[in-house]
């Protein structure tokens, strides 16, 4: 069992920042790739950003690329989600979730066996 927790959200204005942050407890950290999705009201959960376990590679969705970086500190263990250049359509729910192995390309949900209960960012335009 695998419990993730989100913070760090927020309401900022068009063209702030925000740094999310998920801890992890209950399993090896280092052998669970970790992703970011967010849900907005209305839309499906999509993907934002994963890294491996080792966090040498990482992807990114392209409405994210240049301006959200992901990142992990396997020894707190806790994985990032560093927001730049907000926009108002970034506005949504994000949840972090724990793969059950190290290392996915994959960008669906369904590849993620664990969730954080999510935490909401709000970007005001």
């Amino acid at each position: 069992q695998v419990q993730l927790v989100e913070s760090g959200g927020g309401l900022v204005q068009a063209g702030g920042s925000l740094r999310l942050s998920c801890a992890a407890s209950g399993r090896t950290f280092s052998n669970s790739a970790m992703g970011w999705f967010r849900q907005a009201p209305g839309r499906e959960r999509e993907f934002v950003a994963s890294i491996s376990g080792s966090g040498r590679t990482t992807y990114y969705a392209d409405s994210v690329k240049g301006r959200f970086t992901i990142s992990r500190d396997n020894a707190k263990p806790t994985v990032y989600l560093q927001m730049n250049s907000l926009r108002p359509e970034d506005t949504a729910v994000y949840y972090c979730a724990s793969a059950t192995v190290s290392l996915t390309t994959a960008q669906a949900a369904t590849a993620y066996k664990y969730w954080g209960q999510g935490t909401q960012v709000t970007v005001s335009s």
